[in-house]
């Protein structure tokens, strides 16, 4: 079966899903075609920090009703090491914010905004193949229900993950992928107890990191540093919460323990692809680049891609070429910065290794934290960063 669109988005989480949301706001035909079931899609355990400007984003579209009703603002996060805890006031800094709103929260509300649109969103289809990016008629092939279907576009737009197939039709020669290892992984667990913090807690600690966070006031979200290699059955749920103790304890405070209902390993990684365009092809998202979680920028550069890819589209429709044309250009721009920060934060508080370099470094990170939460300049910059820098062309 034929389809004619004007943009055929392949995925349909965050990235594809709000894509087709600014689309439709400028009167721009699409069609999503995701490979996974929509429950498979909601029950994917992800990021929940939402920086100032995706917020922006989402409340431009109308969409941030139920972000506002449950979403949990905060106005900085908790630096800790040495068995200290130290406030980063981020509204007192440079008055800005960040919001606590599940990733899940997020694609059930954009779902359901499409649901209401009646959009074009195919679920569970097969043998999804993009076809003739180098040509002016490019389409996506994909089997859906037993039936064959194929959608000719003026443009396909990859937002189907790291693992998905669109990256992967870009010719060798035309990209480099740029990526790096962590040698540490987290384990997170979701428990059903009310968070034992008002704001996340990032944590140094001798034995490896530590992070407090919540989905909401009744679910806490918390993290602890293992081997990339470790498996979750080595980890009973007393282990768990023995460790967090461990970890995120100092005094006169006291984490609150609950029923563990979700448990996992995610190893760290880098990744940034050398270009997000070729011919008629675009990557938003993971399909582009992946940062580690520490500075919970996963979601929000999905976000920043996708608003400035939906802008330059609308002024491609509307006559001007050139932001499409730079569309690449400006989304790496801002994602090199991303991944800088997220390295950064990385970096400053994970251990590695044992013996006496393991020691030295240990020391040296102490002293790293010692003069970012002595210094107003170095505390401005980590808000300005964590807060989300701007979204060129939006």
């Amino acid at each position: 079966m034929k389809i004619r669109t004007t943009v055929a988005i392949v995925g349909a989480g965050p990235a594809g899903l709000l894509l087709g949301h600014l689309l439709a706001a400028s009167g721009i035909d699409f069609v999503i075609i995701e490979a996974r079931s929509r429950e498979y899609i909601l029950s994917r355990i992800r990021a929940g920090v939402l920086e100032e400007s995706s917020v922006d984003v989402l409340a431009s579209l109308g969409l941030d009703g139920r972000l506002r009703e449950h979403g949990l603002v905060h106005d900085g996060i908790y630096l800790q090491y040495e068995g200290a805890r130290h406030h980063v006031d981020f509204s007192e800094l440079i008055g800005r914010t960040v919001t606590v709103y599940g990733q899940q929260q997020v694609v059930n509300d954009l779902m359901l905004a499409h649901d209401e649109a009646g959009s074009a969103v195919y679920f569970e289809s097969s043998d999804v193949l993009p076809q003739g990016i180098e040509t002016p008629r490019p389409s996506v092939d994909f089997v859906h229900g037993g039936r064959s279907y194929s959608v000719d576009a003026d443009f396909v737009i990859g937002a189907d993950g790291f693992h998905g197939v669109c990256r992967s039709i870009i010719p060798s020669g035309a990209i480099t992928s740029y990526q790096r290892e962590y040698p540490f992984a987290w384990l997170g667990i979701l428990a059903d107890v009310p968070p034992s913090t008002d704001e996340l807690i990032y944590a140094l600690h001798p034995e490896g990191f530590a992070m407090h966070s919540m989905r909401s006031p009744a679910v806490s979200r918390l993290y602890l540093q293992v081997e990339p290699d470790d498996d979750i059955a080595n980890w009973s749920d007393e282990r768990i919460w023995e460790g967090l103790h461990e970890r995120l304890g100092v005094a006169g405070w006291t984490l609150r323990e609950g029923e563990i209902t979700e448990k996992s390993i995610t190893p760290m990684r880098s990744f940034v692809a050398s270009t997000l365009n070729h011919g008629a092809l675009f990557l938003v998202g993971d399909a582009g680049h992946i940062v580690p979680p520490t500075g919970a920028k996963g979601l929000n550069a999905a976000i920043s891609d996708v608003a400035m890819l939906g802008a330059a589209l609308s002024s491609y429709y509307a006559g001007d070429a050139g932001p499409l044309a730079g569309y690449s250009e400006r989304a790496l721009s801002r994602q090199w910065k991303t991944q800088y920060f997220s390295r950064w934060m990385t970096e400053m508080l994970h251990t590695t290794g044992t013996g006496a370099e393991a020691q030295s470094r240990y020391r040296g990170q102490v002293g790293q934290l010692d003069y970012v939460t002595g210094s107003r300049f170095a505390l401005q910059a980590l808000a300005e960063q964590y807060t989300g820098l701007p979204i060129e062309g939006i």
